[in-house]
C-alpha cells in the first residue's frame, strides 16, 4: 500500500468518525449515517489494499 493511499484512507476514515461525533452530539441521524458510512467505506479500501500487498508479497516469495 502506497503511503498516500494509507493516508488517504486514514483521513476518510477519521473525517467519518467526525461526522458520526457531530451527528452523535446534536441528534442529527444522517450526519451519524454518513459518518459511519465514511468510516465503513475507508475500511474496505484499506482492507483492498492490504489484500494487494499480500498478494504482491506472495508473488515476491515465488519470484525470488
Amino acid at each position: 500500500m502506497s503511503g498516500t493511499d494509507k493516508l488517504t484512507n486514514k483521513i476518510e476514515e477519521l473525517s467519518g468518525k467526525g461526522k458520526q461525533a457531530v451527528g452523535d452530539a446534536t441528534d442529527n441521524r444522517d450526519l451519524q449515517a454518513e459518518g459511519r458510512a465514511d468510516q465503513g467505506g475507508a475500511q474496505v479500501k484499506q482492507a483492498g489494499e492490504h489484500a494487494k500487498d499480500a498478494a504482491k508479497d506472495v508473488k515476491d516469495a515465488f519470484t525470488s
